[in-house]
């Protein structure tokens, strides 16, 4: 077995060390950490003060889906609990799975008991659980631990009745009880989704994960693709590598290929899933302009192409609506407006600018005076800018 790592080549030890790092968060959000006005370092803040000082505390992250609420979360949980070991306590609920009040109070029941090693009825009622919570804050403030609860897909816990998050939440305003509430949600207005009495008791704390900068993107490809000069890597080999993979993220070319990529979700999640390495020629053992190109192609959605195809001229001018939410190329932003007129639900692309420039370039059918028509351009420019708003108004659940 030794003897096949050392005939190993270079570039496949470097294929397979850029491969484990796109499936690692902690490395990927890691140098988005070292800044204080970092979302990282603005959170682990919050909660270290929640342990250092015995208070209480809540607070939201929001955020579109990849831009990295839950791994930003992860890494300042794993560094606090290396830093504090025995004075935190995580407990853990996704909307998806516990939006239920009596689901979700029987699960923080169940991993508190796991936590202490304490027997954990499965028969209990909800007030039975409501009780054991608020003795279990009780005694851990008094025992100066403090309890994380981590809300993941907070939107789903705001409806109904919202008992969980005012149990909760009011049992945090004795004074002997230690806890911090994390909501974690993709809706910029999930606040307002909270009850009045429920609202009175949660924080205004927010942090937002935004898109990243063009900056912030060339930084992010270089942390991720450069290899490390200290490793058993030859290093004449990495310093190549590198020096190569410079030139390509300085290439124009290369800018407007990201940016053709990013047009229709521009977050860190989605650029990680643009997996050029895979493309890696190991005969030359150097990443090029055209593996990126190669990853742009591959990762362009064929089915969406294919359904231009059958859509006529007057539903390319988007307004044959019925059809189009049939083939997937629109779909609505939420499902509450059921009892709301087709006009009056708004609505979001599924498809982006570059897919549907390619889509049409393949469409027999096109009059060429569509095509060419400025009005066509002024649309496709329009949606560029209308997307860029929504993604500061309001958090859709694609």
């Amino acid at each position: 077995m030794g003897r096949e790592k050392e005939k190993e080549k270079p570039s496949e030890k470097a294929l397979n060390l850029l491969r484990s790092r796109l499936f690692d968060p902690n490395f990927i959000f890691r140098p988005f950490s070292d800044s204080p006005d970092s979302n990282y370092s603005k959170l682990k803040f919050i909660i270290s003060t929640s342990v250092t000082e015995a208070c209480n505390n809540s607070i939201l992250l929001l955020g579109p889906r990849g831009s990295g609420k839950v791994a930003v979360l992860e890494l300042v949980l794993s560094d606090l609990l290396q830093q504090y070991p025995e004075a935190i306590s995580v407990i853990r609920l996704n909307g998806l799975l516990h939006s239920d009040d009596n689901c979700a109070l029987k699960e923080i029941a169940r991993q508190l008991c796991m936590e202490h090693q304490l027997l954990f009825s499965k028969v209990a009622s909800f007030d039975d659980n409501s009780q054991f919570m608020i003795a279990m804050l009780r005694e851990c403030g008094l025992a100066h631990k403090t309890i994380i609860f981590v809300l993941d897909e907070f939107d789903f816990f705001a409806q109904g009745k919202q008992r969980l998050l005012y149990s909760l939440l009011d049992a945090m305003q004795s004074v002997t009880s230690q806890a911090v509430v994390i909501g974690v949600s993709c809706r910029l207005d999930v606040d307002q989704l909270l009850e009045k009495r429920v609202r009175s008791r949660f924080s205004h704390r927010k942090l937002l994960f935004l898109s990243p900068s063009k900056e912030d993107t060339e930084r992010f490809m270089e942390h991720i693709l450069s290899l490390p000069m200290d490793s058993s890597l030859p290093h004449n080999y990495a310093a190549e590598f590198n020096g190569r993979l410079k030139k390509i993220l300085s290439d124009e070319r290369f800018k407007e290929l990201i940016d053709t990529y990013l047009s229709f979700n521009f977050t860190i999640g989605h650029l990680v899933r643009f997996q050029a390495v895979s493309y890696m020629d190991l005969n030359a053992g150097f990443l090029s302009l055209g593996n990126f190109k190669t990853a742009l192609s591959s990762n362009q959605r064929q089915p969406k192409l294919e359904s231009i195809r059958d859509c006529s001229v007057l539903e390319l001018y988007m307004m044959a609506f019925e059809h189009l939410l049939q083939c997937q190329l629109i779909s609505f932003i939420d499902n509450k407006g059921h009892n709301q007129s087709v006009e009056f639900r708004p609505v979001k692309l599924l498809i982006s600018s570059a897919e549907l420039h390619q889509g049409l370039k393949s469409y027999q059918q096109c009059p060429v005076s569509y095509y060419h028509h400025n009005f066509f351009l002024t649309c496709i420019s329009f949606r560029k800018h209308l997307l860029h708003k929504l993604d500061h108004m309001h958090c859709n659940h694609a």
